[in-house]
C-alpha cells in the first residue's frame, strides 16, 4: 500500500510516500511538517528512507525520521550529508512488497533517481515529471534542460505503456494513463 503522508499539508514540502509491506520505507521525507507522527499513524517501524533527490523540500525532515526510527538513508550520492548508502543506476531495490529498478535521471538535480516496478506498474518520478506534462525545474543549481530531456526519454523507454500509477514529488499522483503524462512531459520539455 502506498500512502502520501504529505497530502493536505499546508507547508512547503514535497510529497512523502510511505510504502507499506514486507519492507516498509518512506520515499522522500518532505519538510516543514511532523512526518514522524504521520508515519507512526500507519506503521510501527520503518526499514529505510529512500530519496529521489536531496533538494531541501524533499529532505528537510530526514534527520527527524532517521532518528525516530533508527534507519539509514539510501540515495544516489553518499557524498551528500544524510545519505548513508548509495543506490546505483539500474540497481534493484525492494520497496514494500515489490522490486523497483532505480534509474539515475539527472536534469533537475544531479543525484535524482526514479524508481520503477514493472510488475506492480508503479513509477516514483520524484521531480522529473509531474501530472499533465509538467516537468522539473532546470533553473536551479545542477539543473540542465537537455539532460532533463534525456532523463525523461530514458524513463519513457523503460516504463510500460500500461503503467498503472505515477507518484510524483509534488502534486497529485497520476492513476489514469500515467504513461501519457510522461510522453507529454517529453514533448513539453522540448518546447519551452
Amino acid at each position: 500500500m502506498i500512502t502520501n503522508l504529505a497530502q493536505g499539508v499546508q507547508a512547503f514540502t514535497s510529497n512523502v510516500f510511505l510504502i507499506d509491506g514486507d519492507r516498509p520505507v518512506v520515499v522522500d521525507t518532505g519538510a516543514n511538517f511532523d512526518v514522524v507522527d504521520a508515519v507512526r499513524s500507519h506503521v510501527d517501524d520503518l526499514d529505510a528512507v529512500v530519496l529521489t533527490h536531496t533538494h531541501r523540500d524533499h529532505v528537510g525532515n530526514l534527520e527527524g525520521v532517521t532518528d525516530a526510527f533508527g534507519v539509514d538513508t539510501w540515495g544516489y550520492d553518499t557524498a551528500i550529508d544524510g545519505v548513508d548508502h548509495a543506490i546505483e543506476d539500474e540497481e534493484t531495490v525492494r520497496l514494500g512488497d515489490h522490486e523497483y529498478v532505480a534509474l539515475h535521471t539527472p536534469g533537475h538535480k544531479n543525484d535524482h533517481l526514479c524508481f520503477y516496478a514493472e510488475e506492480a506498474g508503479v513509477l516514483f518520478a520524484g521531480d522529473l515529471v509531474f501530472q499533465n506534462g509538467s516537468f522539473g525545474r532546470t533553473d536551479l543549481a545542477e539543473g540542465d534542460r537537455d539532460t532533463l530531456i534525456e532523463s525523461v526519454d530514458r524513463v519513457l523507454e523503460r516504463i510500460d505503456p500500461t503503467l498503472e500509477a505515477m507518484h510524483t514529488g509534488h502534486g497529485p499522483s497520476v492513476t489514469e494513463d500515467p504513461y501519457e503524462h510522461v510522453e507529454l512531459a517529453a514533448q513539453m520539455a522540448r518546447q519551452m
